[in-house]
């Protein structure tokens, strides 16, 4: 079931006076289910922002050869797919993506 409908549901038991706490918490325990990997995925975005954004310049590379000048810098259990994904999903208004094969990454 969605997160969207779980709220939905919780917010009609309590609108309806529905009072069972260990139901509720069930509920909500289903509802921020992940919330803490989010938060901590989060942290480690924000951890490499600075250096990934740092090491671009306006000469365009790809995520290999960035990982390469960046891997010794990043914290434990960042990737060269994590970097990936934050080039291309969290950082869009600093890095321009060059398709192509492979896709180039540059400061924007």
């Amino acid at each position: 079931m969605k997160k969207l409908s779980l709220v939905a549901i919780k917010n009609a038991l309590v609108g309806f006076g529905f009072e069972d706490a260990e139901i509720l918490a069930e509920l909500e325990k289903e509802i921020t289910k992940g919330d803490a990997q989010k938060a901590k995925n989060a942290e480690a975005y924000d951890a490499i922002h600075d250096i990934v954004v740092s090491a671009l310049s306006a000469v365009p590379v790809t995520v290999a050869e960035l990982w390469e000048s960046i891997e010794d810098e990043v914290p434990e259990g960042i990737t060269k797919g994590k970097v990936q994904y934050a080039l291309n999903h969290l950082w869009g208004d600093e890095i321009v993506k060059i398709e192509g094969k492979p896709n180039t990454y540059r400061k924007a």
